[in-house]
């Protein structure tokens, strides 16, 4: 890609579990010219929910990484997947 970026994709259908109830493991994730992760969206590990005196806690381990920054991912299709992370792309290559 332009500047050097570059992207990984990785998808293995495995066994449906209350972590992984669509049966798709996977990592889509877009790097620097340096290999540096700048945008993630995987199901590789639990993700530690926000502190909440009265919250339910995530038991899906879809999420996304933006830096640093992790937040929850609602898997939907992996049709959507492919859509939500080129546009999440799209949006930080725009900036």
């Amino acid at each position: 890609m332009e500047n050097g970026y570059w992207t990984k994709f990785e998808a293995y259908k495995v066994e449906p579990s209350k972590q992984i109830p669509h049966g798709i493991k996977y990592s889509l994730s877009l790097h620097d010219r340096n290999n540096v992760r700048i945008i993630g969206f995987d199901n590789a590990h639990a993700i530690k929910p926000k502190r909440k005196k009265y919250g339910a806690r995530k038991i899906t381990w879809d999420h996304k990484h933006q830096r640093e920054k992790i937040t929850p991912y609602e898997f939907e299709t992996a049709g959507q997947l492919l859509e939500d992370f080129w546009a999440a792309v799209e949006t930080f290559l725009g900036e």
